[in-house]
């Protein structure tokens, strides 16, 4: 009889430090699960008050510098053709919130007197001036001010209509993605293709920027984007 209360003691032993073993591999596991996520979320911070910093600073030095450049073309646009210098157009911003986008105008003030249309080559409703503030994304200039107010970056999937997003996503939810991040004055689609894309080549360009931005890809895109300013690659 002892003999068999001694065998079950040692069996409860065993199993006791069998749980306490495994019960400290998963407290193990969970701490060092807690860490890694505490050190990707120092990551992110980190990188989103870089970001911000970034595009405050530089925003406010380029608006100084490119000022008198949009002086210039506002009142060539102005001499050219009748409307106004600059140009307002509501778009879609950080979690679908809608904000008003600035632009030096560059098609005739009637341009969607039959609706929204997607710029296209060789577009008849841009004017001269228009064609080279275009190619040379002078017109984008005024932007500067709306990363200044946070409600874009320098570096970002490019903001959509929210018509023309309406209908992408009926036919792609993923499309419905590109908001999570702020919208930016340039992006990785812009660098690589423009307007020469599709929107839903240009969609798989963007996700993957919200998916692995960094600081090394925003350099690239910060760095191919004067490239395509000088080159006027992508521009309609």
């Amino acid at each position: 009889m002892e003999t068999l209360e001694k065998k079950e003691n040692e069996l409860i032993s065993e199993k006791q430090i069998v749980n306490s073993s495994f019960d400290l591999k998963i407290s193990t596991i969970n701490n060092i699960v807690e860490v890694e996520n505490h050190e990707i979320y120092a990551q992110k911070l980190v990188f989103t008050i870089t970001k911000r910093s970034i595009d405050i600073i530089l925003s406010v030095i380029l608006l100084l510098i490119t000022l008198p450049l949009i002086i210039l073309f506002g009142l060539l646009i102005k001499l050219e053709s009748k409307g106004p210098v600059f140009y307002s157009q509501e778009r879609l911003g950080t979690n679908d919130r809608i904000f008003s986008i600035y632009k030096l105008r560059s098609m005739y003030s009637d341009a969607e007197k039959n609706g929204a249309m997607w710029a296209k080559v060789n577009d008849e409703r841009v004017t001269k001036i228009g064609l080279f503030i275009r190619k040379t994304r002078i017109d984008e200039l005024p932007q500067l001010y709306n990363v200044i107010k946070g409600e874009m970056s320098l570096i970002g999937p490019r903001p959509e209509r929210k018509v023309f997003a309406d209908e992408f996503i009926q036919l792609n939810n993923e499309f419905s993605k590109r908001t999570a991040v702020k919208p930016g004055l340039t992006g990785l689609a812009q660098v690589h293709g423009g307007y020469d894309l599709t929107p839903f080549e240009k969609l798989d360009l963007d996700l993957k920027y919200i998916k692995k931005r960094n600081s090394k890809m925003e350099f690239h895109i910060f760095c191919y984007t004067i490239k395509v300013i000088i080159t006027g690659e992508g521009a309609r």
